[in-house]
Order: C-alpha cells, then sequence, then structure tokens
C-alpha cells in the first residue's frame, strides 16, 4: 500500500508543481484571465488523455489470456520500474531549473491555447506515469488488496494537494527541494522493488535461471507473505528465501543508480 500512496503522491505533486508554476507566470501577464481559462482547460484535457491510457491498458489486458497475460503483465512491470527511475533521474538533472524551462515555455506559447497545450502535456505525461506505475502495482496485488491500492492511492493525492498548498503558503520547514530529495530515494527502493518482482516472474516463466535457490533461508524470523515482511517485500523488494539472480538483479540495480546519481552531480558541480 505505502508503494501506491508514495507514487501517487509525488506523481501528483509534480503535476501540481508545474501548474502552480504557470499560475505564478499568467498573474504577471497582460491577461490573466483569459490565460488561467486556457490552463484549466489543459489540466482537464490531460486528465481526460489520462484516463483514456487507463481504458486503453485495460483493454488491452482483457485481450490477453494465460502465459500471454503474464508476458503482458510482466511487461508494465517493468516499464513501470524504469520509469521510475527516468523520472528520478529527470527530476535530479532538471530540478533546479524546471521553472524557468517551464516559463520559457509558457513565454513561447501562443496565447491561452498554447498554454493549455503545455499544461495539458505536462499533466498527461504525470498521469499517463502514475496509471502505468498503479498497473505495474496492482499486476503484483492479491484480489483482496485492489480495494486498500486504490485508497492508498487516493490518500496520496490528497496529501499531495496538501503539500502544494503548504509550500504554495512559504511554510519554511517545508521545501520541494527537500520533499523530492527524500522521496527520490523511495521512488527507487520501489523501483528495486518492481524489478524484483519481474525478475521472480521471469524465473516462474523459465525466462531466467535462478543460480542458486535459495542464497538463504530468512523465513523463520521474518517472512515474505505477511506482516512487516510483507511490507517490505512491496516496497523494497524483500524476499526471505532469494534467488541469487534476484540478488545479482537488485546489486546491478543500485550500483547503476549510484553511478548515474554521482555522475549527474559532477557534471552539474563541473557546470
Amino acid at each position: 500500500m505505502l508503494n501506491a500512496f508514495v507514487v501517487v503522491w509525488r506523481e501528483s505533486l509534480e503535476a501540481m508543481l508545474v501548474i502552480g508554476v504557470l499560475l505564478s507566470w499568467i498573474a504577471r501577464q497582460a491577461q490573466p484571465g483569459v490565460l488561467r481559462r486556457g490552463l484549466w482547460l489543459g489540466v482537464l484535457a490531460g486528465v481526460a488523455l489520462a484516463m483514456l491510457l487507463g481504458f486503453a491498458t485495460y483493454a488491452a489486458q482483457g485481450q490477453f489470456a494465460g502465459q500471454s497475460l503474464e508476458v503482458f503483465q510482466l511487461a508494465m512491470v517493468l516499464i513501470a520500474s524504469a520509469l521510475i527511475v527516468q523520472m528520478v533521474l529527470w527530476m535530479h538533472r532538471h530540478g533546479r531549473t524546471m521553472k524557468r524551462e517551464l516559463e520559457a515555455q509558457a513565454a513561447r506559447a501562443a496565447g491561452a491555447w498554447g498554454i493549455g497545450a503545455v499544461t495539458a502535456m505536462a499533466v498527461a505525461r504525470e498521469g499517463a506515469e502514475t496509471v502505468v506505475f498503479l498497473y505495474g502495482l496492482f499486476a503484483e496485488a492479491g484480489p483482496g488488496q485492489l480495494a486498500r491500492l486504490s485508497g492508498a492511492a487516493v490518500a496520496g493525492f490528497v496529501l499531495a494537494a496538501a503539500t502544494s498548498w503548504i509550500v504554495a503558503r512559504g511554510a519554511r520547514f517545508l521545501s520541494y527541494r527537500t520533499l523530492f530529495r527524500a522521496s527520490a530515494i523511495a521512488l527507487l527502493l520501489i523501483a528495486n522493488a518492481l524489478l524484483v518482482n519481474g525478475v521472480d516472474r521471469m524465473i516462474a516463466m523459465d525466462w531466467l535461471p535462478p543460480l542458486l535457490d535459495p542464497v538463504w533461508d530468512m523465513s523463520a524470523v521474518l517472512e515474505d507473505s505477511r506482516g512487516a515482511g510483507r511490507l517490505l517485500a512491496d516496497f523494497v523488494g524483500y524476499r526471505a528465501r532469494p534467488a541469487g539472480i534476484l540478488l545479482a538483479a537488485s546489486l546491478a540495480f543500485w550500483t547503476l543508480m549510484l553511478w548515474r546519481l554521482g555522475r549527474l552531480d559532477r557534471t552539474r558541480s563541473s557546470a
């Protein structure tokens, strides 16, 4: 449940940040009323595009059965993991300049329709990523968990709205930079968990060899099927009896992420 909560909170917060930046820019323009209407029409269009993607994903799932459905769900889980990584890296690279870039795009846009298009694309991107993430999480959930995952997603959206409102009011104990740094860690943990779930599926489908199964057995101490162990399994990819290939995949993931983030930091420092 925590993974759905964090993902929806972060994605919604980014979309609300975009809207807030554009509203602030519009307030300084000659005809703010017209531009503001264009922005809110763009928000509605972006939400509609994200919903269409959700319906299309659900309809596509209905066309598969048996192993084809398993392959489709595996692909969505791995895509969700890759999108989370891409989002974290993009924000790490562009977070400091995002406000200037958005205002530059708004200045180049032609009137209300241009502002609406900029807003629609931003909201649709965040909404589309959320749809893919939630599908990846739902694909791993049991029938009894779907309602709780949906509730966690709604709670994440509500918290994003509250967070955006607090930061917009200038609360000194909250800043977008601090929030995004903390959430980036949580998102990478979720991305690793999705990757581990995908590798688990590929082992079960005989696409990958387990190498050594299990490497150790912690089930007597902390099971991964219930309680705290289940929470860790969903959120960070914990396995009480991990196969060797799972550990190798997770180690490769964190090695690559630390190297890539470190490289971005060095590039930014030299610039």
